[in-house]
């Protein structure tokens, strides 16, 4: 089923009027600036918490905006997609609502890196979005632009040299205080727009420039370290001026897999699904680059770009002689346009014209809006802690691209959790944080605030240490139960996840306890080879490990124990499938979670501290200000010692270790010493 129905267009568009057209209060617990991806999530997030909050976006009808491609999901965005809608986020279900091709990237490997992924229905996904939030209680949403933070004296009971206590909204005299205030404002933080050699104010085409004074705010009056990245999105091409014969057609899956846990099946039906198409660059391309070179201000400015994404021209003057693939993804059902995955570009729209023209299918392409790049701002993201809050400032979160990220999911995962954080401190909460034994939400955050970045940070598989435990299929058990003791996922949401985790352990059990000796295995399953050697007794866990055997043929055995559980015969072969790597992993992760949980000071003077350190350590923690003891181990330049002295004043310096404690501090010493010899 699709738990989501969007309200009748009048409805719809009487809620936007509504919600434009009524000024708020002057005081709510949660101001979210920026309707994007990040923001969205965010405020969704706090009002699910019960914190009455105000989303700010310059435009309502750009919220939920796809400013770039039009997809979701893929091999490690997609596992953030699961975990957001696990926790009750709004992407996974716009995702299947406005999806019109889905397939499952990466099959060829096991299931732990399967990436779910959707071509999405722009119109859709916006008003998906739209619908979801103007209908969310304790959601005002606005439009506005906000010119600056009222930044006040810091609440000396909590860490921090400033605290942020509201807003002030450009043409306007009224502040709006808040008790949290998330900064999810994209590439829009003083934003420049690039094509061929002219540029202009702004964080996407068509939109109107961010206020200056809000980095002004950011930097001089915070003190925050703010450094510069840039991203482009190719020219959007009229679909019927290609030739799709020349190109490779390339289909979805004939069985839709849907993000969300809600959801049984997508909106769009499996026939209805629109293919994508596959084509290559050719030396032609490479001439046109290479002569319009001096034409191109964009790729001749030191900020650094995506790596993982990187333009047409970037890819020629980095990898010469090369063909490059070109995707041509629909943007819609109806829609007229094609976008060409992997043709971004910022050089003058008569040449773009010229190089996509060189390409087979696109030699008589027009185009409809030429490609162009973006500068933003952003804030080095370990400046924040595990909460997504400003370590030097109160009441200050930041969430997406102006962490340094790249990417829709990206965004969506840190703008929920920032959402949660800043609605428990507008309530009063203490904060929390995701372990990244847990998630790939927690892998992400880690490696911002830890590591920082130096580049657009995008989310692969390989970033997880865990990531036969961290899978798509398991998001809902591993994040949805401790996201309603939280207080931000829905009673039915819940008591889905427990139905679902108490059938699953069940038809575990009833599997274990199907135990056989592998000639009476041989000769219920005559196809599949067990090996005679093996005298021991093989359970049904143990037997659905085999490539060959599926849920399906063992129900067929023994159909009164089985097959009540039809429903989760994939889910049970993955569990199985990943049963002994999660047991062997458990030692490791609980290792990690130990150093997680011991916390450092937040003001702790590392460059005075009364312990054997390198000044090049003390100059390396005192920079990253890591939280825990995990985080400071993953920091470049920390050695052993360092991370064994550390561990070692911490735990002394304890006023309630005890004798438990004091055992329990012992015991995470010298697994600390082990892994770091």
């Amino acid at each position: 089923m699709l738990t989501k129905k969007l309200q009748p267009v009048q409805s719809f568009l009487s809620l936007v009027s509504r919600s434009v057209g009524h000024f708020p209060r002057q005081h709510y617990d949660v101001i979210v600036v920026g309707g994007g991806h990040a923001g969205t999530e965010a405020a969704a997030a706090a009002a699910r918490l019960g914190a009455e909050t105000l989303l700010i976006t310059q435009k309502i009808h750009t919220i939920g905006a796809l400013s770039c491609n039009p997809s979701l999901g893929g091999v490690g965005k997609g596992h953030l997609v699961r975990e957001v809608d696990a926790l009750d986020g709004l992407c996974g279900r716009a995702g299947d609502w406005a999806g019109i091709s889905f397939s499952i990237l990466n099959r060829r490997k096991g299931p732990a890196v399967w990436g779910p992924r959707a071509q999405l229905d722009r119109q859709r996904y916006r008003e998906f979005m739209q619908s979801e939030l103007l209908s969310t209680p304790r959601l005002t949403v606005m439009e506005g632009s906000v010119e600056e933070l009222l930044v006040t004296d810091p609440n000396p009971e909590q860490p921090g040299q400033h605290r942020v206590n509201g807003i002030c909204l450009a043409n306007s005299s009224h502040p709006i205080s808040a008790s949290s205030v998330v900064l999810t404002t994209g590439t829009f933080l003083s934003g420049s727009l690039f094509i061929g050699q002219t540029t202009s104010p702004g964080g996407r085409i068509g939109d109107a420039p961010s206020s200056a004074g809000l980095s002004h705010t950011l930097r001089e009056r915070l003190g925050l370290k703010v450094g510069r990245l840039r991203t482009g999105t190719p020219p959007r091409i009229v679909k019927d001026s290609v030739d799709l014969s020349l190109a490779t057609l390339n289909p979805p899956d004939s069985s839709p897999t849907p993000f969300s846990f809600m959801n049984t099946h997508t909106r769009c039906r499996p026939e209805e699904q629109l293919p994508c198409y596959l084509t290559y660059t050719t030396p032609g391309v490479e001439r046109v680059v290479r002569e319009s070179l001096h034409l191109n201000c964009h790729i001749q400015q030191d900020a650094k770009g995506p790596r993982y994404c990187p333009s047409i021209e970037s890819r020629v003057l980095r990898f010469p002689g090369r063909r490059h693939q070109v995707w041509l993804e629909p943007e819609g059902l109806t829609s007229d346009l094609l976008y060409p995955q992997g043709l971004s570009m910022t050089m003058p729209p008569d040449v773009q014209l010229r190089l996509i023209r060189e390409i087979p299918p696109l030699h008589k392409a027009e185009i409809h809006m030429p490609g162009y790049g973006v500068q933003y701002d952003f804030v080095c993201p370990t400046q924040l802690s595990p909460s997504l809050q400003v370590k030097s400032t109160q009441g200050l979160f930041l969430a997406g691209q102006i962490n340094g990220t790249t990417g829709y999911e990206e965004a969506a995962a840190q703008g929920l959790w920032a959402g949660v954080n800043a609605g428990r401190r507008a309530l009063s909460k203490p904060p929390v944080a995701l372990s990244r034994t847990e998630s790939y939400i927690g892998v992400l955050i880690d490696d911002l605030v830890s590591r920082g970045v130096t580049e657009p940070y995008r989310m692969f598989t390989s970033r997880a240490e865990f990531r036969t435990s961290l899978r798509p299929d398991n998001a809902d058990l591993r994040l949805t139960l401790k996201g309603f003791e939280l207080g931000c996922v829905s009673s039915s949401r819940h008591q889905k996840a427990v139905r679902v985790k108490n059938s699953l352990q069940d038809a575990l059990a009833a599997l274990q306890a199907l135990s056989l000796s592998t000639t009476s295995w041989k000769r219920k399953i005559p196809d599949v080879h067990v090996s005679e050697a093996n005298s021991n007794m093989l359970s049904g866990i143990e037997m659905l490990q085999y490539k060959d055997v599926s849920f399906q043929v063992l129900a067929s055995i023994f159909p009164e124990v089985l097959l009540p559980f039809m429903e989760f015969s994939q889910r049970l072969k993955i569990e199985a499938v990943y049963r002994p790597h999660c047991e062997s992993n458990k030692r490791e992760i609980q290792r990690i979670q130990e150093e997680e949980n011991m916390s450092l000071p937040e003001d702790i003077d590392y460059l005075s501290l009364p312990v054997s350190l390198s000044q090049e350590v003390r100059e390396v923690l005192h920079r990253a200000r890591p939280s825990t003891l995990g985080a400071a181990t993953r920091l470049e330049g920390i050695t052993p010692a360092a991370v064994v002295n550390l561990f070692n004043y911490v735990g002394l310096n304890k006023h309630n270790s005890g004798c438990q404690g004091e055992r329990k501090r012992r015991r995470t010493l010298e697994k600390t010493k082990t892994r770091l010899r």
